[in-house]
């Protein structure tokens, strides 16, 4: 077959995508991006954070309250599900990606690759699934908007940082429609590069936000995590500190939840067996080469405090070559709830496979399982390293020149996860070449942030007082 062949067709597919995009301007204009009414004492919103913790460890509700409580902005980061009721409301284009679900900006960041160099990239999934683009970008913009705020920085700033927000989206949008479907797949943000690239366009001036989390991020491995974390007893054991609550080792526990410590050792054991059933071969073989030495509850995050959490500390070839496990607790999408259930058969697959899709290169021990518990109930959890090389940016102390570059390397993220899973062409061509949806996602970042600060204090006087 002539080599033109494919290329008159993939040139007539892309015209049909191209045009499906440009039509969707008519059912959606993308002005409409922009439109939101601030509604005050939404006490409805309030009651899905109560909804949540219902299903979480009671005794860490108090703490979750405490974290989100600290600010508009960690209120922000912990209500997912508030923001995934309201845009449930919002214009869509009718075109489909996997949805990081909780794209906000302090949900990307530095970690290794298999190859063990740096990359920048979305690092939280507990929320992927299914569902419409403009979700994931809102998200990510309002955020940019409600740190900048959290930093007390004036009006003009936070629009260059949201603006370039969006700018970014649209731009690497439009490159990833011209790429071949492998290309997209292979491309990752290199940080020294990317870096390199910023620092070059400030005129050789240092980003310190960008080399603060490159630092950070070199030395979180298993041996700092191990050392950070354990302490090598009198006999030569390895145990977890006691740091309670964020912090408690098993045999330090108690009753968890009705059952008592060996019970709860047997179902994490079970936890991990049916772990290693769902990895491929060869990394079963990589993590059968270590032994397990301790188990601890670990609280992390913000919007996940109350999800049910372990670290798992193993050795490999001695107490020097030490594998830190994370067992996370994973529930419902809010995605889920307010668009349409995930095509997996667990939500421990839903996060893994997910961030298999959207991640340019995931954590090689990353897994999911599961386990029936006495009531008759399955609980769902994925399984990953706690660090490998994980670097986040400083946002308390994030400069303006900080922020929007950070804002462009999140938008990058988040152009290449929506390449990589929906109809990238399609949604190049409806956000165009011109500002109209950046001027839009300007006009509701706004509006949401007041949203967000109206919500909060609702929270605080619901919750906190």
């Amino acid at each position: 077959m002539p080599k033109t062949t494919p290329d008159r067709r993939q040139r007539g597919d892309d015209l049909t995508r191209r045009e499906r995009g440009r039509a969707a301007r008519e059912a959606c204009p993308r002005s409409s991006h922009g439109a939101w009414t601030v509604e005050e004492h939404r006490d409805e919103v309030i009651d899905l954070i109560e909804e949540q913790s219902s299903e979480r460890v009671q005794e860490l509700i108090g703490l979750r309250y405490e974290r989100m409580g600290a600010s508009p902005f960690t209120f922000y980061r912990g209500s997912a599900i508030i923001m995934a009721h309201d845009l449930a409301s919002t214009p869509s284009t009718g075109i489909e990606v996997q949805c990081v679900g909780d794209a906000h900006i302090a949900n990307f960041g530095i970690f290794s690759s298999p190859t063990r160099h740096l990359v920048f990239d979305i690092n939280d999934f507990d929320e992927t699934a299914p569902g419409p683009w403009e979700w994931d970008i809102k998200r990510l913009a309002a955020s940019v908007e409600i740190c900048g705020r959290d930093r007390g920085f004036d009006p003009s700033e936070r629009e260059d940082a949201v603006r370039a927000c969006a700018k970014a989206y649209r731009k690497n949008m439009a490159r990833f429609a011209e790429m071949r479907e492998l290309d997209i797949w292979y491309a990752h943000l290199d940080v020294e590069q990317t870096v390199g690239q910023f620092e070059e366009e400030l005129n050789g001036k240092q980003s310190k936000t960008l080399r603060r989390a490159i630092e950070k991020a070199r030395a979180k491995d298993n041996v700092r995590a191990a050392d950070r974390l354990a302490r090598c007893r009198e006999d030569g054991t390895m145990r977890f500190l006691s740091e309670p609550p964020e912090l408690v080792p098993l045999d330090d526990l108690g009753r968890f939840e009705g059952a008592d410590s060996a019970e709860v050792a047997r179902r994490i054991g079970a936890l991990y067996a049916s772990y290693l059933d769902n990895l491929s071969y060869d990394k079963r073989c990589l993590v059968n080469r270590y032994r397990p030495d301790d188990i601890a509850r670990k609280v992390v995050g913000v919007g996940s405090v109350g999800t049910r959490a372990w670290v798992a500390l193993l050795h490999g070839k001695d107490r020097d070559d030490p594998l830190v496990l994370q067992i996370k607790e994973a529930g419902a999408s809010v995605v889920e709830r307010f668009y349409r259930a995930a095509p997996f058969s667990s939500h421990g697959e839903r996060v893994v496979q997910g961030q298999k899709l959207i991640q340019s290169t995931s954590d090689i021990l990353l897994g999911w399982t599961g386990i029936e518990l006495p009531c008759g109930r399955t609980r769902d959890y994925y399984v990953r390293q706690l660090w490998n090389g994980k670097g986040s940016i400083d946002l308390e102390k994030i400069g303006e020149e900080g922020l929007a570059s950070t804002a462009r390397l999140c938008a990058w993220a988040l152009a290449h996860a929506h390449a990589r899973t929906g109809d990238g062409v399609a949604i190049a061509a409806y956000l165009g070449d011109g500002n109209a949806f950046d001027d839009a996602l300007w006009e509701f970042s706004q509006a949401y942030a007041d949203q967000n600060e109206a919500d909060y204090r609702l929270f605080c006087e619901r919750l906190l007082s």
